[in-house]
């Protein structure tokens, strides 16, 4: 799989990520920096995520995701868009009850705005561990079958090390 990258790009308040190749925790606090300056943008208006060129996503990434998707409903009355155009990323949105979120479009953005790379974020490991924890939260309260599925981890995870 080709390394995670996150691409971003805004136009008077109107925001797009883009997650390419394989997008793990490491990108977390660069999703989480950039997601901070488009909530306090005054003109603010709408976002979009296109995951057409995401070959994976792990479960922090989601958990990422959906408090975008929570935020921008808490803070702005707004439903956001996901583009994905893989079938196993669709199954995945789907398993984590992510069409109460965000509305799903199975398709392809084709679009001339000009895009650029989120820079890298290197947090501290307990700072890391922290996102982790809160992104994994946030996919617990989606659903049963999410709690369920995560709540080992999150037992693992809140443990705090010597």
């Amino acid at each position: 799989m080709t390394e995670g990258r996150i691409l971003a790009a805004d136009h008077h308040g109107a925001y797009a990520l883009k997650l390419v190749g394989d997008v793990r925790v490491n990108l977390c606090s660069s999703i989480d920096d950039y997601l901070e300056h488009m909530y306090a943008d005054p003109e603010f208006e709408s976002v979009m995520v296109d995951l057409c060129e995401a070959e994976g996503i792990d479960s922090t990434t989601l958990g990422v995701l959906a408090k975008l998707a929570l935020r921008v409903r808490k803070q702005f009355g707004l439903r956001p868009v996901i583009y994905s155009c893989s079938n196993g990323i669709n199954r995945l949105l789907q398993s984590m009850a992510f069409g109460k979120l965000f509305d799903i479009r199975q398709e392809s953005v084709v679009d001339g705005t000009v895009i650029r790379e989120i820079p890298a974020v290197n947090d501290e490991p307990e700072v890391v561990r922290e996102k982790v924890i809160e992104a994994h939260r946030v996919l617990m309260d989606l659903s049963e079958e999410n709690r369920e599925r995560f709540q080992d981890l999150m037992t693992a995870l809140e443990q705090k090390p010597d």
